[in-house]
């Protein structure tokens, strides 16, 4: 079962019946997304981080493949705006100590968003997030709960998820199971 601090209370919990319809979410994410911002996406293997931040990157214009950031822990982007996409992946993190030498800081002033698998690899190491997203297994489906850390990412996940036809519904209402 997905766990989030209660400090990230109230949420938001979907149901995602396919990948599309996550991607869908990213998308949503993407048209939204204030300069500086700072996901974490939490979950087990294959729950559907990647995908979600494959979607994000490519809905921010980013062409092309996106690298997973398994094996080199980081990937960067350059937008069209002068603002970089950061994408990182924090599995193979043995002690958080380890995020001090991937140098963060250097992308302060010119940061459109940052992405984070695997943050509690990282806790205390990490910039705060303005979004959790959690990522659950549910049969063939994934349950994703949206959370908001700051008060950014409490108007940006309002916007999100008060867009007038939901297009990551993909018409099906019945995805949202709280709010």
């Amino acid at each position: 079962m997905l766990r989030m601090p209660s400090s990230l209370e109230p949420h938001i919990l979907i149901e995602s019946r396919t990948p599309s319809q996550t991607e869908a979410l990213a998308v949503c994410f993407s048209k939204q997304c204030p300069a500086g911002a700072v996901i974490y996406l939490k979950g087990d293997l294959g729950s559907g981080k990647s995908t979600f931040a494959r979607a994000l990157l490519h809905a921010l214009g980013i062409d092309g493949p996106i690298k997973s950031p398994t094996y080199t822990l980081i990937e960067t982007y350059m937008l069209g705006n002068a603002l970089e996409a950061v994408h990182m992946d924090l599995y193979r993190i043995t002690d958080p100590d380890e995020i001090d030498y991937l140098a963060l800081d250097a992308f302060a002033d010119n940061l459109q968003i940052m992405l984070v698998e695997w943050p509690e690899k990282g806790d205390g190491h990490l910039p705060a997030a303005d979004i959790v997203i959690g990522f659950e297994h549910a049969g063939d489906a994934r349950r994703i709960k949206l959370a908001s850390g700051s008060q950014r990412g409490r108007t940006w996940l309002n916007d999100v998820t008060s867009v007038e036809s939901k297009p990551w519904l993909n018409g099906d209402d019945r995805a949202i199971i709280k709010t």
